[in-house]
């Protein structure tokens, strides 16, 4: 008898020759995320107890993956590596996961290259599988070109009750195009590669299937033959936007699927209350987590883990990538990477903020000004042609121009402290590790190495000399 559990099978062995690349198929990238992602993504919202991911090809990336990412969200469920050694087809992949299914459940398979499928698409298969009580319910599209794609030519209608379906088509058979005659090249229905099952009869129907064709591979779709010979329930459900299907074979392909991510995306967040001027040409990637009233103009992209609150101007030509930026602060033609911006931030332009950074409220960093690794303190400012690496910068403090924090010695980083009210003056050297104390000052041109006392000021410069009558005399 069958369960109300639910295991989701994910076919991620295939090589993909034709995007002619050391990456394995499904770990190539689509908006910020490799394609497995998007997938695990969607099924992570929906009520499987199980999720089986059969590796095969490139199984050391697949794994990398997996293990980098962990499973955040599963609370209740747990994924399971499954290896296909040789890949003789869905069928045989499905094949090698058997064990891992358990009985009396509904098996939901689907591919690793399909990175639009959403929550509400596999949610209504599912439940119109279990309405239906087919044997297996095949997820289908319709094309206006259906060329290169398996037909599905539909059998007789079966009237249904006790749930708000009031008919169901079953499905007579699933015809590559190379095998269909010109009436089956006709329709326009097409197989996506998706399917629900009930994993008793699946099993059954795995033990029957042979690889009697041309590729000498195990097909699933013939387990669906199998049933429908047998006697057993095969039906469809035609999801509404047949983009969704797109599976990813070439750069081609994936470039279209990018954009019609990218877009998605936008038309999302334009509806939640972020402004984007001239949208196109703004790129927001998977993970990007936005808030009302922010603002981004053109040709900014958000990248990773980044979230951006209320009232923050982004852009133009900005790329953020995994940053938290603060409300109503500013960042204009800079990239940040790995930082946190704090409430009032003014970044920019052409600044670039790298792994470690810290900004806390209303810090300026200005053109031309790179920081790593450091904390730049409230209201401090560095608005000029300056390096600070591996520094605790205070509140209130004044960088001057071309200010630079020698950190290295060529082996090791050093650090560099200025106290609270500090003034740098400009085209001081800052030779770490070294202290300025509260209130010190720096005077401009001078190379600091050792640690300044608060309140002081240390001035470092050799005696100007200065040669009259230079001009007759060179």
């Amino acid at each position: 008898m069958a369960t109300s559990e639910v295991t989701a099978l994910v076919l991620a062995a295939g090589k993909g020759t034709r995007m002619k690349s050391a990456v394995t198929k499904v770990m190539h990238s689509m908006a910020g995320k490799p394609l497995i992602g998007h997938v695990l993504t969607t099924l992570d919202g929906l009520p499987f107890t199980k999720i089986g991911i059969v590796v095969g090809h490139g199984r050391e990336q697949v794994e990398g993956y997996l293990a980098k990412v962990g499973q955040p969200h599963l609370e209740s469920k747990a994924w399971e590596i499954v290896l296909q050694e040789e890949q003789l087809g869905t069928g045989h992949a499905v094949l090698q996961a058997l064990p891992q299914i358990p009985a009396g459940c509904t098996v939901m398979i689907v591919s690793g290259d399909q990175p639009l499928l959403t929550q509400e698409t596999l949610g209504e298969l599912l439940s119109v599988h279990r309405s239906s009580g087919a044997a297996a319910t095949v997820l289908t599209a319709y094309m206006d070109d259906p060329r290169g794609l398996g037909r599905i030519v539909r059998g007789e209608e079966k009237v249904m009750s006790e749930n708000r379906f009031r008919s169901v088509s079953s499905i007579a058979r699933i015809v590559e195009e190379k095998d269909a005659d010109d009436a089956v090249r006709g329709i326009k229905e097409i197989n996506t590669g998706t399917y629900c099952f009930e994993g008793d009869v699946l099993r059954e129907a795995l033990a029957h299937i042979r690889p009697d064709n041309a590729q000498k591979e195990y097909y699933l779709t013939d387990v669906c033959g199998y049933l429908t010979e047998s006697n057993m329930l095969v039906t469809g459900y035609r999801m509404r936007d047949a983009q969704e299907a797109m599976g990813i074979n070439d750069h081609c392909q994936l470039a279209v699927a990018e954009e019609f991510f990218y877009d998605k995306i936008r038309r999302y967040w334009m509806r939640e209350g972020v402004k984007m001027v001239c949208p196109k040409t703004i790129l927001i990637d998977a993970d990007v987590r936005l808030e009302a009233d922010v603002t981004l103009y053109p040709n900014t992209w958000l990248q990773g883990d980044t979230l951006i609150k209320k009232g923050a101007r982004i852009g133009p030509q900005t790329t953020i990538t995994s940053c938290r930026c603060g409300e109503d602060c500013v960042v204009s033609y800079s990239v940040a990477e790995e930082a946190v911006v704090g409430e009032g931030c003014l970044v920019g332009p052409f600044s670039r903020l790298r792994k470690g950074c810290i900004l806390e409220a209303r810090a300026h960093i200005g053109n031309f000004v790179e920081i790593k690794n450091t904390t730049i303190g409230y209201e401090s400012k560095a608005n000029h042609l300056t390096y600070i690496g591996d520094a605790v910068v205070g509140k209130h403090v004044n960088v001057g121009a071309g200010t630079i924090t020698c950190n290295y010695d060529g082996i090791h980083k050093h650090q560099t402290v200025i106290g609270d009210d500090a003034f740098i003056g400009s085209n001081a050297n800052l030779v770490a590790p070294v202290s300025v104390g509260t209130r010190a000052v720096i005077g401009a041109g001078s190379t600091v190495t050792k640690d300044v006392p608060a309140g002081a000021l240390a001035v470092e410069r050799a005696d100007q000399r200065v040669i009259n009558n230079w001009e007759t005399k060179k």
